[in-house]
């Protein structure tokens, strides 16, 4: 027999009320005060009839972030039961992440589930394909960031760090010594097909034996660099959020340095990428869709013309924002 987990919940809102808990716990949950830097809250809209029932209320709260601002609230310690029935009570509008308290512990909480709608400060690390490569106007990054600042120019910023050629073994090595001046409350890592790519060497079936007889691959080795990265992210408090890899055309891909790129490896790595995510409770943003099979949209098979990269922005923002 397995024993229950403890875990740590920071609440803000209805979770703290007795009523509530009594319904989804079964009984008043001891609490501790806590609080939450870098966040504030704003008004959500409940339509749920049921959570609406345990409440009282069709009005809740969801964090923000805002750079100088605290949230005060508690801290619950739940069971693996009780945090699942917390999970339940939590309507789509939410999902749950890590975050670090004012007291330095770390601690679930519910978040927006759109992870940029909340965002101010984002730093965006990655390929060639997040630099913006092929596109003077900076690729989807560059539209992204145009509309976040744009939202509030006085507070919100956007720093695009993304490196043509890089893998996420690099991006995890290089990012921690670029977050510190940039005070970043969200992470975004473009994970691209750079980590895909495998030797040009060998016959023509070594690399579709790579990826395997159903068309996957072992990506564990990547395991390694995305904790890196979670961690880093986690240490300045920031929402870690995984975007990619966007569709290939193989037919047109060139080799690059030694090495080529196939669609098997690529979707391989997508499926990887969202397994880990899932696993870890960290934010993937698929990109793979809005460039399927439109070859029109690419320049070589691999980095997207600028009416790809505003096609990645639009995909992107309707998933993230």
């Amino acid at each position: 027999m397995t024993g229950s987990r403890a875990h740590t919940l920071f609440s803000f809102g209805t979770l703290m009320d007795e009523r509530v808990q009594t319904a989804l716990f079964g009984r008043a949950m001891p609490t501790s005060p806590a609080s939450l830097a870098g966040y504030t809250t704003r008004p959500l809209k409940i339509t749920d009839p049921a959570v609406i029932a345990a409440s009282g209320l069709d009005v809740h709260l969801v964090l923000e972030r805002r750079l100088g601002a605290s949230v005060e609230g508690a801290v619950l310690h739940l069971t693996d039961r009780e945090l699942a029935a917390a999970d339940a009570y939590e309507v789509d509008d939410y999902t749950r992440r890590r975050v670090v308290l004012s007291s330095g512990e770390s601690a679930w909480a519910y978040l927006d589930a759109k992870p940029l709608r909340p965002a101010e400060r984002i730093v965006v690390v990655g390929d060639s394909i997040a630099y913006g490569r092929c596109d003077p106007r900076g690729g989807w990054v560059g539209h992204l960031a145009a509309a976040h600042i744009a939202g509030n120019e006085a507070e919100r910023r956007l720093f695009n760090l993304a490196v043509p050629g890089s893998t996420l073994a690099d991006v995890s090595e290089q990012t921690p010594a670029l977050l510190a001046a940039r005070r970043p409350d969200t992470l975004l890592v473009a994970a691209g097909i750079n980590d895909s790519a495998v030797p040009l060497a060998g016959a023509e079936g070594d690399a579709e034996s790579d990826a395997g007889a159903d068309g996957t691959a072992d990506f564990a080795q990547l395991t390694g660099s995305l904790d890196a990265l979670a961690a880093t992210a986690l240490g300045h408090n920031a929402r870690l959020v995984v975007a990619g890899p966007s569709w290939l055309d193989e037919d047109r891909t060139r080799a690059y340095e030694g090495l080529r790129f196939t669609r098997a490896r690529a979707l391989a790595l997508r499926v990887f990428l969202r397994s880990w995510c899932e696993a870890n409770h960290i934010d993937h943003l698929d990109l793979w869709e809005p460039l399927r099979e439109r070859t029109d949209l690419l320049v070589d098979g691999l980095h997207p013309t600028a009416e790809g990269h505003r096609a990645l922005y639009e995909h992107l923002d309707a998933l993230g924002r």
